[in-house]
């Protein structure tokens, strides 16, 4: 049996919920969560002013919407999503009105939309991209500064709107390409994660226009090294720190160079190398000189479109002769745009991140929508609905999620609590957390190697889950000691996962049956009942140390499917005897919890050692 995953146990508790609301404003509220749980990842970009922003959304794109120049639209939240009717433009007003309105030929925003722009909330553009079928990119104003005031308006600077329920699941943020990072951005840069509710789950921090500063032929290793600092300093804040020349990848991307283009890149590769050089130097004197091969016109474009250093690229590969035609040509300014990483690889690159963001949609989504829930539990409400909200509340406890499926959501709590200093933790603690967020594979998590064993994989989990339950056990009560176990629950089924492989129902009798994962903060809360004799204390430490099902019963390794079946009922029995005794609310829930999943073995296992 399939167990539900975290966005469809949502979906059935929005439902229930609305299904015993009276007030049509809750109701409309828990639809609107509802609904987002279905609707593609919002993903805003946001940037400083002139920091490259809307090149960036132009190369997400694939196409040249986003306007790059100052204008009336850039000062509009403008939202491109997956729709049919390919250009349409809706206009959504702040009185709550609606106007529309189409792209221009090439897929450009019109200059004039013909609505006084101080009345617009939000523009909502449709593209028939399949890409837009699981990501919407939203493209905010430039600001002049990270600072947020406050939470209201910086969700209202960024999306549109100050209101929870209106806001972006994720963030690319496209910070201008400074020398190094000072002490006062840093901290108006964590303060503005903070106030949209963004962490170092859900935020990308990119180093726009690295081309444009210093004087190297080669921007890149100075580049690197600051995203690499950056990231140091800010990775409780964000999932990478990357950088890109957002011009290169916007013209590899969207509007690739046409014929007249590529031509007078060849025109320029026969001049003398110093000589152009020396034109370069200046891009005015080399827009205006009136003795160069290529029309001032063009030259103008090729400024426009790929600056210094991708002329500089351009003309270099063409002198070598590595250029064959003019997708040659879009392929190497894409490498050079650095918006790619080379291969698959889960960081460095803006496109890392996105698909990053994409793969885990469904757990960003649904830690949007466990938040605005949470909230909507504690909104103001009488009689029936009161009860509702409180019912609503409590399967949303964070110290009682409301079931195992949001499991996933764990290590991204535990995340979030690190960035907002709530989980303090070592160094190497620190470090180990962030890598089992930022990666989706168990190797990586570890920092193993690819394609590392499961027996290594395994090992190294087992390993942590030592620091992790001493953690826990150091904080019991407090926030930092749940999300130490959120975080262990998390590694206790990544060593369940590694060891299982293809063990199951199926398996020969004989065979090591996969552990079982247990409710360790229930465990912990018996091991310290006085009234909990030493024999069954024992039997509780087996459960949590056992690397297989057998060993966890306190049965010999590798013992028949009936007699591990046997071993569970009587354990069962043991457990069940307790809850009948007089002991504290919480102990009895434990002492259930466990119960339960002895009862869950003798159930999955008596009936396979029958036949």
């Amino acid at each position: 049996m399939t167990t539900a995953g975290p966005a469809e146990l949502l979906r059935r508790l929005c439902d229930g919920t609305s299904a015993r609301l009276a007030g049509a404003e809750l109701r409309e509220r828990v639809a609107r969560v509802r609904a987002d749980l279905d609707a593609p990842l919002r993903v805003a970009v946001a940037g400083a002013v002139s920091s490259g922003k809307s090149t960036l959304v132009n190369a997400l794109l694939g196409l040249p919407v986003a306007p790059v120049d100052a204008g009336e639209c850039t000062f509009v939240v403008t939202q491109y999503e997956y729709g049919e009717d390919d250009g349409r433009i809706t206009v959504e007003l702040a009185d709550g009105g609606v106007a529309y309105s189409r792209l221009l030929p090439g897929h450009r925003l019109p200059s004039d939309l013909g609505v006084d722009v101080a009345r617009i909330r939000r523009l909502r553009v449709a593209l028939d991209l399949p890409s837009l079928r699981t990501v919407t990119i939203i493209d905010t104003p430039g600001m002049n500064t990270v600072t947020a005031v406050n939470e209201r308006a910086a969700r209202s600077m960024l999306f549109g709107s100050g209101d929870e329920d209106d806001r972006a699941q994720a963030m690319i943020y496209v910070l201008r390409y400074v020398q190094k990072f000072d002490d006062t951005t840093l901290a108006e840069f964590r303060g503005l994660t903070d106030a949209c509710g963004m962490s170092c789950v859900n935020t990308l921090a990119v180093l726009g226009q690295i081309d444009r500063r210093g004087d190297e032929d080669d921007p890149w290793p100075t580049a690197r090294r600051l995203a690499t600092g950056g990231y140091r300093d800010l990775r409780t804040s964000v999932f990478d720190v990357v950088p890109v020349i957002g011009l290169l990848a916007e013209t590899a991307r969207a509007r690739p160079l046409d014929g007249e283009e590529v031509a007078a890149l060849s025109r320029l590769a026969q001049l003398d190398e110093d000589d152009l050089e020396d034109y370069l130097l200046d891009m005015e004197d080399f827009r205006t000189a009136p003795d160069l091969p290529v029309p001032a016109e063009v030259r103008h474009r090729l400024v426009e479109r790929l600056h210094r250093y991708g002329i500089r690229v351009a003309v270099d590969a063409l002198r070598r002769g590595e250029l064959s035609d003019a997708a040659a040509l879009t392929a190497l300014l894409l490498e050079r745009s650095g918006y790619a990483s080379a291969g698959r690889a889960a960081t460095g690159s803006v496109a890392a991140g996105l698909a990053h963001f994409a793969r885990r949609a469904e757990q960003l989504k649904s830690l949007d929508a466990v938040t605005r829930l949470r909230q909507i539990a504690r909104a103001p409400a009488l009689g029936s609905d009161r009860a509702t909200l409180d019912t609503l509340a409590a399967q949303l406890d964070e110290n009682r999620p409301i079931a195992t499926a949001l499991g996933g959501l764990r290590i991204f709590t535990a995340a979030e609590a690190l960035g907002r200093g709530t989980l303090v933790l070592s160094e190497d603690m620190t470090a180990e957390l962030l890598r089992l967020a930022r990666h989706d594979d168990p190797a990586g998590q570890f920092g193993l190697p690819a394609g590392a064993s499961r027996q290594e994989i395994a090992a190294a989990a087992t390993a942590a889950t030592t620091r992790w339950r001493t953690l826990a056990m150091m904080n019991e009560g407090r926030t930092a000691g749940h999300r130490a176990r959120d975080v262990l629950t998390v590694l206790e089924d990544i060593v369940i996962a590694a060891l299982e492989e293809d063990t199951g129902p199926a398996a020969a009798a004989g065979d090591p049956l996969p552990p079982v994962r247990v409710d360790s903060a229930a465990i912990e809360v018996l091991r310290a009942a006085p009234m909990v004799p030493a024999d069954d204390k024992r039997a509780l430490e087996l459960l949590l140390a056992g690397t297989e099902l057998a060993t966890q019963l306190g049965a010999p390794p590798g013992a028949p499917r009936a007699e591990v079946a046997g071993y569970a009922a009587a354990l069962g029995a043991r457990f069940r005897a307790l809850t009948h005794r007089p002991i504290s609310l919480r102990q009895r829930r434990a002492a259930e919890a466990l119960c339960d999943t002895y009862e869950a073995i003798w159930s999955r296992y008596h009936q396979d050692g029958a036949s």
